[in-house]
């Protein structure tokens, strides 16, 4: 792909609406009929643990084709010793431009600059088989897993700077902002965009399996 074929940029204010309509479409229907990434997003902005410096959106043929954002994340060892680490989500790719490296673009961009803000892990939930390729491991090779002592399968872990972690059980919290999405502020939210028809498919199975798959 040509270097001079699109720019990655800080997202700014103005770009809000655009980025938003943007996940809104990476997303529609894709997990669940309907979606809330876009609101996730809205909200996320303006949470405590938002990291503005790590909020990215990929242009091309001058438009915003792709974003990715990131929050503060925390491990909390056995002992009580609190431990800041790094999560993204959305990461958005416009439905006409997926599957052309545009994503991975997006990570590794943000990768080099999470590590020269002093970050040392990345820690997601996600489908390990779009991850994995890009450096994610189980969260089990690293004794990280939730209160509890649940593991999801879909908890992934990638190490920014080789040979972090020493294997000591570490319990993992996303930012307070992911709890603060309802339906009812969803659905009001996505009334402001253009109607769209909620509906199955095949991909909402998967993603359920994911989300209540777990690793003994």
């Amino acid at each position: 792909m040509n270097k001079n074929d699109y720019i990655i940029r800080l997202e700014t204010k103005n770009d809000y609406r655009e980025v938003e309509t943007l996940i809104r479409e990476a997303f529609w229907n894709l997990n669940v009929p309907g979606c809330d990434e876009h609101y996730l997003a809205h909200i996320l902005r303006d949470a405590e643990d938002f990291i503005p410096e790590l909020d990215f959106v990929l242009e091309k043929d001058h438009k915003i084709i792709g974003h990715i954002m990131y929050s503060k994340s925390k491990l909390v060892d056995e002992s009580g010793h609190v431990k800041t680490t790094l999560s993204f989500g959305p990461l958005s790719i416009l439905p006409e431009y997926q599957r052309q490296g545009y994503g991975k673009i997006l990570l590794e961009h943000s990768f080099k600059e999470a590590i020269s803000l002093g970050y040392d892990t990345v820690i997601i939930f996600g489908n390990p088989a779009n991850y994995v390729s890009r450096g994610f491991k189980s969260a089990h090779k690293y004794n990280i897993r939730l209160d509890g002592g649940y593991l999801p399968m879909a908890l992934l872990v990638k190490e920014l700077i080789p040979q972090t972690w020493d294997g000591k059980t570490r319990y993992f919290s996303e930012s307070p902002a992911f709890d603060g999405i309802t339906e009812e502020a969803v659905q009001a939210f996505d009334a402001s965009f253009d109607a769209k028809v909620k509906e199955w498919q095949p991909s909402q199975e998967e993603f359920y399996i994911h989300c209540h798959s777990s690793i003994n």
